[in-house]
């Protein structure tokens, strides 16, 4: 018989409770750096390397965009109030649109790929075209959905003081006010909120700790680049449908540098508004995943040992959450209707799942799990209303482990990268009255 406990661990995992104390310890380090910092407080900000600490005004911002009318406007108004204007850059993929006229209306850097070539190809394009390696330090990938929160880069450019940091990572928020989301919308926002919450604090932030470093990924949506790696990494291989897993890989695989993290560098991003969307969004970026663990062989290092629990109990967590309704069918049913018992195949069914399951190991190593998670992450970020949803978070990473399992086969296949966003919904009027030059974070 299956105990509870050992079941709560199969399907929630051990990379929370490994990188979670990886985590603590990190914390701990960090206390007593400052501790000695503030007995011997240094004169201020210095690079290892005698070079000038980075500043807003060395950041080169590139914003991919594909058909973005309806949030283009809003991100850049967010980030020029961060950065130069003049350092903000918008490549339009094929873009059938306003996205090109909205964002050249800001007064920002904008050229237009010849066709859809895809996200990866468009950031290639612009990098080149724009020519940021030459020109800036530091390179921010922005999607054009994302709105970067004003504490950004005082948190984050500090990391890269350290000159084995070549990648940061943003702290990624989900946006939901102000777009008229229905039921459907909010629903998925706040599973995404949640998602976010756990695996930032309890496997992002340990695993980017400095001294044991391996994280997945440096999302897309808003991170920084050494624009000097830049040149090393592979930016467009063919085949891969997203970019963001690959980079990340190509960081570790090459021996490029480390990725650092900070819970306070903050950008909110749009989640998909309809449960269409987010499937093929999830499915899309599932299938990135497989394609570029399937394009990586493993090497002997830290990063694929941390890569390889990460991925078997993806799979065993998956396959365990996709058979957990009927499992728990095969459990129950019989038990409300005992004369189903006498049912050849129901009791055969039944007799078999009951031999290693019992309901109460279901309630208590699955149901209760996932509603004290929605518990800790309503108090954690003060937003009760997490817990009007908290009945249907299973259903919805039943649906997220199947689609992983079903996106697992179509990694042997090749992906153009051609992309289609999500249905975006304004958060700001589409027009950019403000031209004048916002600079000095």
């Amino acid at each position: 018989m299956i105990p509870w406990w050992l079941l709560a661990v199969a399907v929630f995992g051990t990379n929370f409770t490994v990188w979670g104390v990886v985590g603590l310890l990190r914390l701990l380090d960090s206390s007593a750096t400052r501790w000695r910092r503030h007995r011997a407080p240094a004169p201020g900000r210095h690079h290892l390397r005698g070079a000038p600490p980075v500043d807003v005004t060395d950041v080169a911002v590139l914003i991919p965009a594909h058909n973005e009318e309806a949030v283009i406007v809003g991100s850049i108004r967010a980030i020029a109030e961060l950065v130069p204007r003049a350092n903000v850059h918008v490549v339009s993929d094929g873009s059938t649109d306003r996205t090109v006229e909205l964002a050249e209306h800001c007064g920002v850097n904008v050229i237009s790929t010849h066709r859809n070539v895809g996200k990866a190809g468009a950031l290639q394009e612009a990098i080149h075209r724009f020519d940021l390696v030459r020109r800036f330090r530091v390179v921010m990938l922005l999607d054009a959905d994302t709105q970067v929160r004003p504490g950004y880069f005082r948190a984050a450019l500090p990391l890269f003081d350290d000159p084995r940091v070549v990648a940061v990572a943003g702290c990624v928020t989900t946006s939901w006010r102000g777009r008229g989301l229905g039921p459907v919308g909010k629903l998925v926002a706040f599973h995404r909120q949640r998602i976010y919450t756990m695996t930032q604090y309890l496997l992002k932030f340990g695993q980017t700790w400095r001294r044991c470093n391996a994280t997945h990924i440096v999302p897309g949506f808003a991170s920084l680049y050494r624009t000097d790696v830049l040149p090393h990494i592979d930016l467009n291989p063919p085949g891969l449908v997203i970019e963001d897993f690959n980079m990340t890989f190509e960081v570790y695989q090459k021996r490029l540098g480390k990725v650092g993290f900070t819970p306070a560098a903050v950008a909110a991003t749009q989640d998909p508004g309809t449960l269409r969307d987010y499937v093929r969004q999830c499915r899309r970026w599932s299938l990135g995943l497989w394609q570029t663990v399937r394009l990586h062989p493993p090497r002997p290092n830290l990063f694929t040992a941390a890569l390889g629990l990460l991925l078997v109990e993806l799979l065993t967590s998956s396959m365990m959450l996709v058979l957990l309704p009927f499992t728990a069918l095969a459990l129950l049913v019989p038990q409300l209707w005992p004369d189903l018992r006498a049912a050849p195949v129901v009791g055969d069914v039944h007799t078999a799942v009951a031999s290693h399951l019992t309901p109460e190991a279901l309630l208590f190593g699955v149901l209760v799990p996932d509603l004290l998670l929605t518990c800790v992450v309503a108090v954690a970020l003060r937003q009760p209303r997490f817990l009007l949803f908290a009945g249907l978070f299973l259903a919805l990473r039943v649906l997220d482990a199947a689609i992983a399992l079903h996106a697992l086969p179509s990694a042997w296949t090749r992906s153009s990268g051609v992309w289609r966003s999500p249905g975006r919904r304004a958060v700001d009027d589409p027009s950019c009255t403000d031209r004048t030059e916002v600079s000095r974070s």
